[in-house]
Formats: structure tokens, sequence, C-alpha cells
């Protein structure tokens, strides 16, 4: 269960973290007029959250290999 949940962390991880105009475009864009790109700041904070995203997967990786043995 770990393994699954590893690695659905780890793909949104990396898609915040290598683009995080398409988080905005799917969750943000909606919500304002004329919101076309994100903010500085918006893609800052998507790109710490995707690496948080990314580190909390590998862990539950490990913690899954650990737990095999």
């Amino acid at each position: 269960m770990y393994l699954l949940i590893g690695i659905l962390f780890i793909a949104a991880g990396l898609i915040m973290l290598i683009s995080p105009e398409t988080v905005f475009q799917i969750f943000e864009s909606w919500k304002g007029e004329n919101r076309d790109e994100p903010s500085a700041s918006y893609r800052a904070s998507t790109r710490v959250g995707g690496g948080a995203f990314f580190i909390i997967g590998i862990a539950s990786m490990i913690a899954s290999l650990l737990n095999l043995m």
C-alpha cells in the first residue's frame, strides 16, 4: 500500500516541480477573471509543495521496502 501511495506522491510532486503552470490551469485559473498565468509566488510555493510531495513519496517507498524485510 505504501508503494502505491509513494508512486502517487512522486508523480504529483514531479508535476508540481516541473510545471506549476499546469497545476495553476487545473486548480486555480477558473477562480478569477484574466488569470492567464500564475504569479511568481504561486510558482514558488507550488514548487516547494512539489518538493515536499516528492520527498514524502520517496520516504513512503523506502518504508514499503523496509516493511518487506
